[in-house]
């Protein structure tokens, strides 16, 4: 069975814990999506990490990590992440890359920086990781393709055409060193020898792979408010992170994604700019709930900003996941509420003096106020609890409001960073 794991907002929710544990019983993960620009971090017996490119599965035996032809391929990064797990004690993990997905360039992450310089104010607040860069250039077709590395006289003539438009974006509106097409195309034959040992026809390895009956989990960065075109564009990144995108981005057929498991989490973060309606602008509660939250607070796990905080939006997570097709949520971090005496939740939102339950596109979203219900807290640490009768009766009554605000069962309540702290409802 293939099953999809995906976020509901705007990404952070904590997927890859989620993957981590569902790995367990799975055979196959794929990344479909996404790159080197966010961060899952990984709590279990090897002790703690960020991952980036590899898939959340990488820490146990019997699995095979995949990346696949919807990922910004970032080669040394790939390389060196693998390398750092081993490093640090977990055992080489058997990894395959799409002879389709498309390679990140050096030159992706320097136009990503140049741009936002030159955009200042109006930046969209990029990591700089060279995403956008990335899949422009995809979508233009003059991105390269993993399996163009191994025809050198194609790869040369690509790079000359390449090289031709970018240099005069450099010149003339960044004003900035040209690309030098030598040394490009040297680092391509070393990215080819980095590579080759792990490149395969991923899309057919899992058509047989699903023939055979394994269990395949996809795995999406971000969440369903960042995608290109559901999401609050512009302030959005370069790849869907929906669940029907996962079909595309590791070569499957969208009839196999039987399960979607979309996480929630108990309250909002959101990185970088964009609207963001339930936010709490008081800095001094912000950042109490920044340093509770998450295991080690609410900062980015590849760029350590600190993320913005707010209350639980209802209207913009039953968006999500009516758009991620959720067939089950799971509701993270909800032990770093325990402080709270009372908390809000953001129900509606109001608009021109209207209040709506719907979730608007970007341009009405700007006016939007939230209007919150204000619940009960349960005062009480609920670490460690692993039944959900046992959970104080505030605390159920909390989880309950949102799956009934969600219109979809929480099948799965996290109550702490660690694989174990997992509460099955």
């Amino acid at each position: 069975m293939v099953t999809a794991i995906v976020g509901a907002s705007w990404g952070d929710e904590g997927k890859g814990k989620v993957t981590d544990m569902l790995a367990e019983k799975s055979d196959i993960i794929v990344r479909f999506q996404g790159g080197s620009n966010a961060g899952h971090t990984i709590i279990n017996d090897y002790g703690r990490f960020a991952l980036h490119l590899l898939p959340s599965g990488v820490f146990y035996h019997h699995t095979t990590s995949i990346i696949g032809n919807g990922v910004a391929l970032n080669i040394p990064f790939l390389v060196k992440e693998i390398d750092s797990l081993v490093e640090q004690g977990v055992p080489k993990p058997k990894v395959l890359v799409s002879d389709r997905a498309q390679i990140l360039m050096p030159y992706h992450i320097d136009f990503d920086k140049f741009e936002e310089e030159r955009l200042g104010k109006n930046s969209f607040g990029s990591t700089k990781s060279g995403i956008a860069p990335f899949y422009s250039d995809k979508y233009a077709k003059i991105g390269i393709q993993v399996s163009e590395l191994f025809d050198e006289e194609y790869l040369k003539e690509k790079l000359h055409r390449i090289c031709e438009q970018k240099n005069v974006i450099l010149e003339h509106l960044y004003h900035k060193p040209a690309l030098d097409e030598a040394a490009l195309f040297s680092l391509l034959q070393e990215y080819r020898k980095m590579i080759e040992p792990y490149v395969c026809d991923v899309s057919a390895f899992l058509r047989q792979a699903v023939k055979d009956g394994k269990e395949i989990l996809l795995e999406g960065q971000l969440g369903s408010l960042k995608d290109p075109d559901h999401g609050i564009y512009p302030m959005v990144t370069s790849s869907s992170p929906l669940a029907a995108y996962g079909a595309i981005g590791a070569g499957l057929p969208p009839y196999e994604i039987k399960r979607i498991v979309t996480v929630v989490k108990a309250y909002s973060s959101a990185v970088g700019a964009g609207e963001f309606v339930s936010e709490i602008l008081d800095e001094k509660e912000a950042e109490e709930l920044r340093k509770r939250g998450g295991d080690k607070g609410e900062y980015g796990a590849t760029t350590g900003r600190p993320r913005r905080v707010g209350w639980f939006d209802a209207v913009a997570n039953r968006y999500g996941c009516a758009i991620q097709g959720a067939t089950e949520v799971v509701l993270t971090v909800l032990d770093c509420l325990g402080y709270l005496k009372e908390i809000p939740v953001c129900v509606g939102y109001e608009i021109d003096g209207t209040v709506r339950k719907d979730f608007p596109v970007t341009t009405e979203l700007k006016k939007a106020k939230p209007v919150f219900e204000v619940l009960p807290g349960w005062e009480t640490d609920i670490r460690g609890i692993k039944e959900y009768d046992e959970l104080p009766e505030n605390c159920r009554k909390y989880v309950e409001f949102i799956e009934k605000e969600l219109g979809v069962p929480v099948k799965m309540v996290s109550n702490g960073p660690k694989r174990s702290d997992i509460i099955y409802r």
